[in-house]
């Protein structure tokens, strides 16, 4: 990689990948900020979805950066630049496990016996709300991300790509190493384990919906008083 070497009035939003990779290579480090802007919320969540734990995957990230940086000559454009970039954070992320070594077997795992549950498929993109479904919807995300936190690694990973990411079953399985079948496995198992987690943590819940207390229970009371009060004045 050349030296950096300023290119003034460079609108890097307009440039597409090919072209912001060309930039970085002629010496315009600038230029390597937009692809990480880029790609920085879907390498996070395949670095966290790998490592189970946020400010790790935030240092795999910028390892995988560092190392994509120092490597980037070797990018030809066979794939797209997010699954070049995806393909590091995979290796530095699994690098990392290997030496805590917490791998799972999950060869054991994808021969696991099934099961006929049904299973609930999540939206991943929500519309505009207002300020109390914008609450909703983040309580919700919170008890997604913990469902899935607890989800084991190989069918953490490829979840995240193919549910949260929207990757295809040929993407996810070049990307991971493993047969379009076994995407598909791993990813009908991961929906059916995150069905009967979020069935567990909602149950104990269940007594609390619709609560009606506070403001809410005073407003109908005193409506209910008010029109007893009038129908005797009116007797």
């Amino acid at each position: 990689m050349q030296g950096h070497a300023h290119v003034a009035s460079v609108d890097y939003t307009a440039l597409d990948d090919h072209a912001l990779v060309a930039l970085v290579r002629s010496g315009e480090r600038e230029a390597f900020r937009h692809i990480m802007q880029r790609c920085n919320q879907r390498l996070f969540r395949v670095a966290r979805a790998v490592i189970g734990e946020d400010s790790e995957a935030e240092d795999v990230l910028q390892e995988s950066y560092m190392r994509a940086y120092d490597k980037l000559d070797s990018f030809r454009g066979d794939s797209s630049l997010s699954t070049w970039l995806t393909t590091i954070v995979l290796n530095e992320a699994r690098g990392r496990l290997r030496k805590r070594h917490t791998m799972v077997g999950l060869e054991q795992v994808d021969v696991a016996p099934d099961d006929t549950h049904q299973i609930i498929r999540f939206p991943s993109k929500f519309g505009s709300e207002d300020p109390a479904a914008f609450a909703a919807r983040t309580q919700i995300r919170h008890l997604l991300e913990h469902a899935i936190d607890e989800l084991p690694p190989g069918f953490r990973v490829v979840y995240m790509l193919r549910e949260v990411e929207e990757c295809s079953v040929e993407e996810t399985a070049s990307q991971l190493g493993i047969k379009p079948e076994t995407v598909k496995t791993r990813l009908h198992r991961a929906r059916r384990l995150l069905r009967s987690s979020l069935h567990d943590r909602l149950a104990g819940t269940m007594g609390e919906a619709f609560p009606f207390m506070g403001q809410r229970c005073a407003r109908v009371t005193e409506a209910v008083m008010a029109r007893l009060e009038a129908e005797a004045t009116d007797a």
